[in-house]
């Protein structure tokens, strides 16, 4: 017990427990600010992963619709409602 004591008040533990305590609880950095930039940077790598695939399909959608003039006017005609002369173009719209 006394050598417990001994340790225990010795200025080198106190101040190394002091300097843990203030690490992991008070300081800017502390254990929860961690966790929160770790979960943070998780979600910021999942948008990365999504754009980049959404990057890929658009590119190879432009790709395709400069290299193939049927995908380009099929294109036209369901994005843009666009026709030739002699044709009429009816939108219909589904209700909910």
């Amino acid at each position: 017990m006394h050598r417990l004591l001994n340790i225990i008040k010795n200025k080198y533990v106190i101040a190394s427990l002091a300097f843990v305590v203030w690490m992991l609880f008070f300081d800017r950095n502390d254990l929860s600010s961690q966790y929160h930039y770790q979960s943070q940077l998780r979600e910021l790598q999942q948008e990365k992963k999504f754009y980049t695939q959404e990057i890929e399909k658009i590119q190879s959608d432009l790709n395709d619709l400069t290299s193939d003039p049927k995908k380009l006017q099929k294109f036209a005609r369901e994005k843009y409602f666009m026709k030739k002369d002699n044709e009429d173009v009816y939108v219909i719209i589904h209700e909910k």
